[in-house]
């Protein structure tokens, strides 16, 4: 088994609930074991500015899968949840990111281990510190990425949703 971080985010529909039934779909699936789930954290939009507001978490899992299996069962709760294409960066009904993955690095057409642009984006990091601060990057751990990147990218709107992540937890099968 192997340590791994996703992301997770939407910004359409009721955000907490859908939230709540992807992280219970990736922790029903075979070969995966939750560890820890983050709180949620609303975040402005990233590129199409012009769209409402995300949430935010990351979730610690524990995966016999490899990169590309996890990367389609990241998919699978995507598609489960209604997500539709749209223009890059755009609204999303829900999107699942595979951040990174205990002794793997990966640069294909279809995906990239660690994450190509988690480290520009302050709602990755933070969730990321709360459930995997040491994890080691090529330059720093989680945390003090998250610390540099809270510094730099202030602009960036990256806030604790505590009445989210309330309801979040009241939504999540026991």
């Amino acid at each position: 088994m192997a340590e791994a971080a996703l992301g997770l985010g939407t910004n359409l529909g009721d955000r907490e609930a859908a939230l709540a039934q992807a992280v219970d779909l990736l922790a029903a699936m075979p070969g995966i074991e939750l560890a820890s789930v983050s709180n949620l954290y609303s975040s402005a939009p990233w590129g199409v500015t012009d769209q409402p507001d995300f949430l935010n978490l990351c979730v610690l899992i524990e995966t016999g899968l490899g990169p590309l299996q996890l990367l389609h069962a990241c998919k699978a709760v995507e598609a489960e949840l209604g997500r539709q294409e749209r223009l890059r960066w755009g609204p999303r009904e829900m999107d699942v990111d595979v951040l990174l993955m205990q002794g793997v690095t990966l640069d294909t057409e279809t995906l990239a281990i660690p994450h190509p642009r988690m480290a520009e984006r302050r709602f990755v990091l933070e969730p990321l510190a709360e459930i995997a601060p040491d994890w080691a990057l090529e330059d720093g751990t989680v945390t003090s990425k998250s610390a540099a990147l809270k510094k730099k990218a202030a602009d960036q709107m990256c806030v604790l949703d505590e009445a989210a992540t309330r309801r979040f937890a009241s939504l999540r099968s026991a």
